[in-house]
């Protein structure tokens, strides 16, 4: 498992592009039959993929994380960006369509994804964070959630927001997490910026086409740079960074938080004249 070691903002003022997207950067996930992941020591967090073909995956015992298995002292959020497929977590099992999301709790021994037809896979993202209490493992059906509707087409930022993981759905010890699905015509994610240093934050864009692409924001917002983001790659984002992005083109992305607070409001608002 790589891990990725994060820069401090003062790091960060010094890095070239290359160095800022080998530090921020995740490329290398959804191998098919395969289970891929990476270590970040901000917050401890794990993000990852499996992609089950003909036969199930099971998620391994990292060596790294020195523990008797994955989730003996984490928790895990898992959502399906795929096809149809299920996971099983202890002694049962859970069917998940396209967008729905497992929370998996601390203390579960197994959890083995599989897909309903190797032909369309299931692809399963995975977001994990250190636990010190145990919550229920517990399915969050995207047909059930209510979406927010925020932005508008004049600001070509219109989009829905819908939580899967938060203090008033699924309950967690950490983890925040949920998606975003821009509408047709709209490319910018989150404009004003934010800040949050009570929680890092993990972006993962996907259901962008091949050839096009989303402009990440980070850093301080009187020293921004991009990341030129690829579909199914994620960005991470420590608390000192802004983050926003705006595409070629609609997207969808997953956020993902993990840290001291999880009320989803908690964020420092940034003014678009104080971007530089």
């Amino acid at each position: 498992m790589k891990i990725y070691q994060m820069a401090d903002r003062v790091r960060y003022s010094r890095m070239t592009t290359d160095e800022l997207r080998e530090t921020f950067l995740v490329e290398d996930l959804f191998k098919p039959g395969v289970i891929e992941a990476v270590y970040v020591d901000l917050d401890r967090t794990i993000i990852g993929s499996a992609v089950p073909l003909a036969g199930p995956l099971a998620l391994p015992n990292c060596p790294e994380l020195r523990a008797d298995y994955f989730t003996e002292r984490r928790e895990l959020g898992v959502l399906n960006i795929g096809g149809r497929g299920s996971i099983r977590a202890g002694e049962h099992t859970y069917d998940l369509d396209t967008l729905d999301c497992l929370y998996v709790g601390r203390g579960t021994p197994e959890v083995i994804f599989s897909s309903a037809d190797a032909s369309h896979p299931a692809e399963f993202y995975l977001l994990s964070y250190p636990a010190h209490k145990e919550y229920p493992t517990q399915l969050s059906k995207n047909k059930d959630l209510e979406g927010l509707a925020l932005g508008a087409g004049e600001t070509c930022n219109q989009r829905e927001i819908r939580k899967h993981i938060h203090m008033e759905g699924v309950r967690s010890c950490q983890l925040v997490m949920g998606f975003t699905q821009l509408m047709p015509g709209s490319v910018w994610n989150t404009m004003p910026a934010h800040t949050h240093m009570r929680r890092s934050e993990v972006y993962f864009y996907f259901n962008l086409p091949q050839e096009d692409r989303v402009l990440h924001l980070m850093g301080p917002s009187e020293e921004s740079r991009h990341i030129v983001v690829a579909n199914k790659q994620v960005v991470i984002s420590p608390g000192w960074s802004m983050h926003a992005g705006v595409g070629t083109r609609a997207y969808t992305f997953c956020w993902g938080m993990g840290g001291e607070n999880q009320a989803y409001n908690d964020m420092d608002a940034i003014k678009v004249a104080e971007i530089r």
